[in-house]
């Protein structure tokens, strides 16, 4: 069946954004004396803080858990937004899609602010049909309440019908959970057994490779 819409992930995926991250909740959990190693924080990257911090912390109550993603999102804000930058062919792909008739989605569970940002960052206002953030659904990734809030908003599309472009086994796990398929991406810095493992159709070193290999990639299915 033909690919109608493509559902991307912004952070690690389209945005060099991943490491920056990892500091920015270095620096939060420290705040309240927690020292945690950069690889462990990594390794839950993709989620968000709804998500993310009951992994690294199980103990953690609500107010702790509201505190942290506040102090992640405020220094993420102040000391390291404006260092992402999207990798190479990132627009690209984006125009390459809509380009082709299918529809651009970005879904992510970045706050809402950000993904503004992210919107003019990659100045992809013109191309993108939907998007979603954490601000739009009670829980981020893993769970499939990202993209299944972005499938409900691409009116009568079906989850075959649609493809997700991510960089995390969260990306890949919620969009199973979603009935949707995921190719994934290496940028994001999670090994190729990880992502084959939660469930990738296919891995590609980055979406400059995605794009080059556009015609023969799952995204050109028909």
């Amino acid at each position: 069946m033909p690919i109608k819409a493509i559902l991307f992930d912004i952070d690690g995926t389209l945005v060099d954004s991943n490491d920056l991250h990892v500091l920015a909740w270095e620096e939060a959990f420290a705040g309240i004396g927690i020292t945690l190693e950069r690889q462990t924080i990594h390794d839950q990257i993709g989620k968000g803080a709804d998500m993310l911090v009951p992994s690294l912390l199980p103990d953690a109550d609500e107010a702790m858990r509201d505190k942290l993603d506040k102090a992640h999102g405020s220094i993420f804000k102040a000391r390291y937004l404006s260092d992402a930058k999207p990798f190479p062919g990132a627009r690209a792909l984006l125009l390459r899609v809509h380009g082709a008739g299918q529809r651009v989605v970005l879904a992510s569970s970045a706050s809402a602010e950000e993904l503004d940002h992210y919107l003019d960052l990659l100045d992809a206002r013109d191309l993108v049909t939907a998007t979603t953030s954490s601000k739009d659904v009670e829980r981020t990734k893993p769970a499939p309440d990202i993209f299944a809030t972005a499938l409900a908003r691409l009116e009568g599309i079906d989850p075959d019908e649609a493809i997700v472009v991510g960089d995390t086994p969260y990306d890949i796990e919620a969009a199973l959970r979603s009935r949707l398929a995921t190719i994934a991406v290496r940028s994001g810095g999670f090994s190729d057994a990880t992502l084959r493992e939660a469930g990738a159709i296919g891995i590609y070193q980055d979406v400059a490779t995605l794009l080059a290999d556009y015609d023969t990639s799952p995204l050109a299915d028909r």
